[in-house]
């Protein structure tokens, strides 16, 4: 077979181009990226940035790292919710190698709003959830001013999250914490009653958020259902689990919606479960049902409660699945007879063969 030329160009100006072109490709470059999105100046960029920013607003981080630290069971979950924003951008690194960096200047205006906001709760009102939300004003601010309208199209909701680790206002909490205290012990109430009365083993009493047991036999065990087993905890920490498995592991939004949407109902049902078992417990020792022995069950009670949220997100992911025969399959139009012969007899080729 004879050598094969490109007609009316040097082969050797067209081979030093195709290597020219095949050497500026962001695919061969793409494996030298640290951690598959910054190359090594983007990186000290971010490096340098990322100090500033914890500098800036050091005192918010070490405030929010002692709450986490002294009320682990309430807010622990802040420790894990920067790494699973983190995951969403790594998700993402494909699309943001493929997107061009630009500076924003309209986005300088809201930074520095955000870091106004930020000094007049901090050293005003000294409110730490506001002293949060402005953080993350600064922050989204930031990163549009810096990379641009296109690019945070990828990182819009790894920031948005990061709102889940900021400690919500006490004043906010005792409203909230006391209304599911009563569904908790309203609840608990009535499941109770469901597994005593028709047997006859015993029978609860209510009285606001007191649970009154009283057996068979006459012995009577008050039950208190304090602030910590309203359940706060559990629907926080639900609905950071939901976000992130909606963000994650649906495609679908309707899919999305629904996950959010069932996460306090979920977590307020699980906590009557909780208050049931422990309800249950203090009949047969009381001791179970306090310190640190009541630590422990309720801890260990969550992990049902886990794995009956992650089924029902496992039921919405595969209750409506995309029909790939219909992606896959050729349109009408390209199978569609046109009723004309070929003018072609079959079981002929025209032309020459190949040999």
């Amino acid at each position: 077979m004879g050598d094969l030329h490109v007609v009316g160009r040097n082969p050797n100006q067209s081979m030093s181009s195709v290597q020219a072109s095949t050497s500026s490709s962001p695919l061969l470059h793409a494996d030298h990226r640290m951690l598959g999105i910054f190359t090594r100046s983007g990186l000290m960029i971010t490096g340098l940035v990322g100090v500033s920013f914890v500098i800036l607003f050091y005192r918010w981080f070490h405030h929010q790292i002692t709450i986490s630290l002294a009320y682990t069971e309430d807010w622990g979950h802040a420790f894990a919710i920067p790494l699973i924003a983190g995951y969403m951008i790594w998700q993402h690194r494909a699309k943001i190698n493929q997107t061009s960096v630009t500076i924003f200047w309209p986005a300088f205006v809201p930074f520095l709003l955000g870091i106004q906001a930020y000094a007049y709760n901090l050293f005003n009102i000294h409110n730490h959830m506001l002293q949060g939300m402005s953080l993350i004003l600064t922050l989204g601010s930031l990163v549009l001013w810096l990379v641009g309208p296109a690019m945070l199209r990828y990182l819009f909701l790894p920031i948005a999250y990061l709102l889940l680790m900021i400690t919500i206002s006490e004043r906010i909490m005792l409203e909230v914490t006391f209304k599911l205290q009563l569904i908790a012990s309203q609840g608990s109430w009535l499941i109770l009653n469901l597994i005593g009365n028709p047997f006859g083993w015993f029978e609860v009493d209510i009285d606001g958020n007191t649970l009154m047991l009283i057996t068979a036999t006459g012995e009577s065990f008050p039950m208190n259902v304090a602030e910590a087993c309203s359940g706060m905890r559990m629907v926080v920490a639900f609905y950071a689990l939901a976000l992130a498995v909606a963000l994650l592991g649906s495609s679908q939004w309707w899919q999305r919606i629904a996950l959010v949407l069932l996460a306090g109902p979920v977590a307020v049902f699980m906590n009557m479960i909780r208050v049931t078992v422990l309800g249950l417990l203090m009949m047969v020792n009381p001791d179970l049902a306090a310190g640190d022995a009541h630590t422990v069950i309720g801890t260990l009670l969550l992990i049902p409660s886990l794995v009956l949220f992650l089924g029902m997100a496992w039921i919405l992911n595969r209750l409506i699945a995309p029909d790939e025969d219909t992606a896959s399959s050729p349109s009408p139009s390209t199978t569609k007879p046109t009723g004309k012969p070929t003018g072609k007899p079959a079981g002929k080729t025209v032309g020459k063969g190949v040999s």
